[in-house]
Parts: C-alpha cells; structure tokens; sequence
C-alpha cells in the first residue's frame, strides 16, 4: 500500500472534492483510513474505449429498399453489362 496516497477520513471529508480532482488528474488512488486502518479507496475512474461495432450508427439515412435489384443486367464472372433486352 506505498503507493498509495493515505488520508484520514475526517480529513478526506473536509477535503472530498479537492481529492476527487487530485486522483483524476495524477491518476494516483488515495486510501481512506479509519483510525489509521485502510477501509475504503478513492481510485481514477477506467475511460472506456468505444467500440468500433455501430459507431456510424444515426450518421446516414437508407431510403427504399437496400436489397431490391437495381435494374441493371450484369454477368457475375466478367463484370460486363449486357446489352437491354428488346
């Protein structure tokens, strides 16, 4: 427990919101003793990384149907368009 920032809790009652932005901001946790035995720690909140899976999500409108044939004739291997059927 070295590494931790101890404090009484009489003093890290009268001190709470100044300790709040002292561990966010050195990211170094603080242990609140009760006569001098540890019984609860003030640690920086993890920031979660956002997950790449639905980012876009809101950012783009479909309209119609996103699978309906498009209309256009097309060979699958060559690529190439086929001429219109008359």
């Amino acid at each position: 427990m070295d590494r931790y920032v101890k404090i009484p809790a009489g003093e890290f009652k009268a001190r709470c919101l100044q300790l709040m932005d002292q561990v966010r901001a050195t990211r170094q946790p603080v242990v609140i003793t009760k006569r001098g035995k540890p019984v609860a720690k003030l640690v920086p909140v993890e920031e979660e990384v956002p997950s790449l899976f639905g980012r876009l999500k809101g950012h783009s409108i479909a309209r119609g149907e996103l699978i309906e044939p498009t209309g256009e004739l097309w060979d699958a291997e060559t690529g190439l368009s086929w001429p219109e059927p008359t």
